[in-house]
């Protein structure tokens, strides 16, 4: 399949002077035609300051991978998955950087619960709708845009991949500033850091206590189009069902499952024995 930055040379991942991108451009301008609006330029340098020499990377962040089973626009971009994977462990980085040198008491697996919980689905797609990355995904058009729009996954994905262009234009110190802005500076960080919601960890914890399995989860059943797929998994311990889930994503799902069962026991515990 043919990239846009193969049919289009200043859109290559490098920085070059021989193909500058204007600030404007008409209805013509091959990035219009690709879906990179005036306002979405204007969203982009409100969030990553100005010098963004790589606007077609920026593109690449906010296309949902409804495009590429599109057949309409398939072959026009590819989607953000790539740059999700990259965004994702420069967040994961930046977040294990800053917790390790604010938190200097805390061991090392409360800094891995900490961290869990700032870069999960729900917390990044909080952080994406504070900025509205919502209103600029691009987003096939077959799919049921609303509903993608604002999907915790798409939103989260989207979040990660944008940190992912950062860090290709911009290097690690874009990447610092951007996360330092809108993620450990966020209203709800803190909330997010005190709070207990990593239900997995919680029901390993549970397990091990209690001298029990540990817990094993299985898909019960997936449904829904390639790019808008919904799993349902359930989770067991010692072949006793303790709980079930379903999400846009199989982690997700796990957690809600992990959720339902720490509820269960917790509702066992205090119950009296006869």
């Amino acid at each position: 399949m043919e990239r846009i930055w193969q049919k289009f040379p200043f859109l290559a991942f490098t920085r070059t002077k021989e193909h500058p991108v204007a600030d404007t451009f008409d209805s013509t301008h091959p990035l219009a035609a690709a879906g990179l609006s005036p306002g979405t330029i204007a969203f982009i340098r409100h969030l990553c300051g100005e010098g963004n020499n790589n606007l077609g990377l920026y593109l690449i962040a906010l296309t949902h991978r409804s495009v590429v089973h599109d057949p309409a626009t398939r072959d026009l971009i590819e989607s953000n998955q790539r740059l999700e994977f990259l965004g994702d462990s420069v967040l994961g980085l930046l977040i294990s950087e800053y917790l390790f040198r604010n938190f200097p008491e805390s061991a090392e697996g409360d800094l891995s619960s900490n961290r869990a919980k700032i870069v999960n689905r729900k917390s990044l797609a909080g952080f994406a709708r504070s900025i509205g990355i919502g209103d600029y995904l691009l987003i096939g058009e077959s799919a049921d845009r609303q509903k993608i729009s604002n999907s915790e996954s798409a939103l989260a994905d989207a979040f990660e991949s944008l940190i992912g262009a950062i860090y290709i234009d911009k290097g690690i110190l874009g990447a610092r500033e951007f996360v330092m802005s809108h993620v450990i500076q966020h209203v709800g960080f803190n909330t997010i850091v005190t709070s207990e919601h990593n239900y997995k960890s919680r029901l390993i914890e549970y397990t091990q206590s209690h001298h029990l399995p540990a817990p094993l989860y299985t898909v019960l059943h997936e449904e829904g189009a390639e790019h808008e797929k919904t799993f349902t998994v359930a989770v067991y311990c010692t072949d006793r069902l303790l709980g079930t889930g379903t999400a846009a994503r199989k982690k997700d799902a796990e957690q809600l499952a992990a959720k339902e069962a720490m509820n269960r026991f917790s509702a066992e515990d205090e119950t009296p024995a006869s």
